[in-house]
C-alpha cells in the first residue's frame, strides 16, 4: 500500500519536517519505491512535484526536504504500485481544474476494476486511483450546482467516498486549497500542534526540531499521515469509516459511514 501525507494551517507553513521523515519511507526505511508527489497550495495557485523515481533516493526530493515552501494545505503521496505501471503519468497527487479552482487528489489502497464514469474528467494513467478522482469530479460537476454552499459539497464527498469504500480499500485526501478533505477506509492518524510548541523527533530519520522558535501563539498546524511521522507526540488514529473536513487547520466537520472490516470480508459493516 502507498502513504499519505497532509497538512492544513492557519498561516503558511513549510512541509520540510514531515517530507522528510516521509520520504525514507519511499525506498529507505520503507517499501514505497514506485514514485512520489506533493502539492503546495499557495492561494488559488497550487505547486504541484511528481517524481517516478523512489522518494528516499530522489534529486527532487533533496531539495524539497531543505528548500521550504510555505502552504496553508499540502497532499504528499508516496506509492507501492499495485494497479498501473511505475511512471509519471500514475504518481500522485492528481490534480485538475472544477469551477475555477485546483483540485488534488491522493489515494491509500485498491478497488480491483474500478472505472470512472463517462463525464469530462478521463484519467491520463492507468491507476484505479485516478479513475476513483475523475468519478468524483465528473459526480459532483453532474448533481451539484456551481454555487453550492461548502456543506451540501461536504455530504457529496462523504457519500461518494463511502460507496467507493464500499469496494475495496479506500483511504484518500482530496482538497481545493480552501479545505482539505480526509477519509478513512482502514488507516489514518493526525496531529494538531499548537502553542506551547516543543520539540519532536521523527521515526524515520534522526531528525528532531523544536517548533517553538518558528512558531507564533496564533499559528495552528495539523498534520495528516497514514502513520505516525514522530516518535515522542501522541497522534489521534481514525476509526474506519471515519472522515474529516480540515480548514485553517481545525477540524472544520467530522463524522464516519459504515465502512466494510477489511480484515474480516465477510463481517457486516459497522460504525
Amino acid at each position: 500500500m502507498c502513504e499519505l501525507l497532509a497538512m492544513s494551517a492557519n498561516t503558511p507553513t513549510d512541509l520540510c519536517f514531515s517530507f522528510t521523515g516521509l520520504r525514507q519511507r519511499g525506498g529507505g526505511a520503507g517499501p514505497h519505491r514506485d514514485g512520489w508527489g506533493v502539492a503546495f497550495y499557495e492561494g488559488r495557485g497550487v505547486r504541484v512535484f511528481h517524481d517516478p523515481e523512489p522518494s528516499a533516493s530522489s534529486r527532487i526530493a533533496e531539495v524539497l526536504e531543505t528548500h521550504p515552501i510555505k502552504s496553508e494545505a499540502a497532499i504528499c503521496h508516496i506509492r507501492q504500485a499495485n494497479v498501473g505501471r511505475v511512471a509519471l503519468e500514475n504518481t500522485h497527487p492528481f490534480i485538475r481544474e472544477l469551477r475555477g479552482r485546483y483540485w488534488t487528489f491522493a489515494h491509500n489502497g485498491q478497488i480491483e476494476g474500478f472505472r470512472a464514469r463517462p463525464g469530462i474528467y478521463e484519467p491520463v494513467g492507468d491507476t484505479d486511483s485516478e479513475h476513483i478522482f475523475c468519478d468524483l469530479l465528473n459526480g459532483i460537476r453532474a448533481e451539484l450546482a456551481p454555487d453550492v454552499g461548502l456543506d451540501t459539497l461536504l455530504a457529496e464527498l462523504v457519500t461518494r467516498a463511502g460507496s467507493y469504500a464500499q469496494r475495496g480499500v479506500c483511504n484518500l485526501l482530496v482538497s481545493n486549497g480552501d479545505w482539505l478533505f480526509t477519509f478513512c477506509s482502514t488507516r489514518m492518524t493526525a496531529i494538531t500542534r499548537r502553542a506551547p510548541f516543543g520539540p519532536a523527533r521523527l521515526k524515520d530519520a534522526d531528525v528532531t526540531v523544536d517548533f517553538e522558535p518558528e512558531t507564533t501563539p496564533r499559528d495552528i498546524v495539523s498534520v495528516i499521515a497514514t502513520e505516525a511521522l514522530t516518535s515522542d507526540e501522541r497522534w489521534d488514529d481514525y476509526l474506519p469509516g471515519e472522515w474529516r473536513l480540515w480548514r485553517q487547520g481545525e477540524v472544520y466537520a467530522s463524522g464516519r459511514v459504515p465502512v466494510p472490516d477489511l480484515a474480516h470480508p465477510t463481517a457486516t459493516p459497522t460504525i
